[in-house]
């Protein structure tokens, strides 16, 4: 069953649980168009096919926050919004490590092998190279691992798994990218400890802003951190990510 965390007439936001694909591919797999699909058909008794616009993807592996649209005007008007930058997305990361500062910004430029379908940190005028920017800021410290929250500043293929790994800061569970450890998902599958927290947007037809946020799932690294403010601003230590 879905976790609709967000609906309206244009817009139908929902917590993707790890291991789901965003859309369908090769494999003939359900995806989470199909299961948005399935369940406005239901909901509204509606026949025949249902319109769903994915206007933003996230890893298989990762959770979180997915926007999509119910009309084509939304799919249209969010998806220029996205292109152009003006979505504000968070993300909580734990990864392998310990990040020294407590915040900062990367600048990096990324290369994808299609074939592979894998991202590499290349040098700055690389050919097809495409530059990629990452905000972070530490939220909580454990032995061996990092509690962090990343604010993408450009969008591209992998940029977040790609930019902490270059840095040695693998994410839990991204064994693609080198990390040492393992996690698995709710369905069986594999997942890694990157969760879409949270997502800002204009609405496609109203005059206003809406911040979307996203609980993180049970198969989140039940890791305790000592943190020295929460997310919220109230002091605490030990805190586990989300809980």
């Amino acid at each position: 069953m879905l976790d609709i965390l967000y609906e309206d007439n244009h817009c139908l936001a929902v917590n993707k649980p790890a291991g789901l694909l965003a859309q369908g591919d090769a494999t003939g797999e359900r995806s989470l168009v199909d299961e948005a699909r399935d369940y406005l058909k239901s909901r509204y008794q509606k026949p025949g096919n249902v319109f769903v616009g994915l206007v933003h993807r996230l890893d298989r592996p990762t959770s979180g926050v997915v926007l999509l649209a119910r009309t084509s005007k939304g799919a249209d008007r969010l998806s220029a919004q996205f292109r152009e930058g003006s979505v504000e997305k968070v993300y909580w990361a734990v990864v392998e490590g310990t990040v020294a500062s407590e915040a900062g910004e990367w600048h990096d430029t990324l290369l994808k092998d299609e074939r592979r379908n894998v991202v590499s940190v290349v040098p700055e005028g690389t050919p097809k190279g495409r530059p990629a920017v990452l905000a972070y800021q530490v939220l909580g410290r454990a032995p061996g691992r990092t509690w962090v929250e990343v604010r993408p500043v450009t969008g591209r293929s992998h940029q977040i798994r790609v930019q902490l790994a270059a840095r040695g800061f693998p994410i839990v569970g991204d064994r693609k990218y080198g990390a040492k450890s393992s996690l698995t998902a709710s369905d069986g599958g594999g997942r890694i400890a990157l969760h879409a927290r949270s997502i800002t947007f204009r609405h496609p037809t109203r005059p206003e802003s809406i911040s979307i946020a996203a609980e993180v799932p049970a198969n989140w690294p039940a890791t305790r951190f000592a943190t020295r403010e929460a997310p919220s601003g109230s002091s605490t230590r030990a805190e586990h990510p989300g809980r």
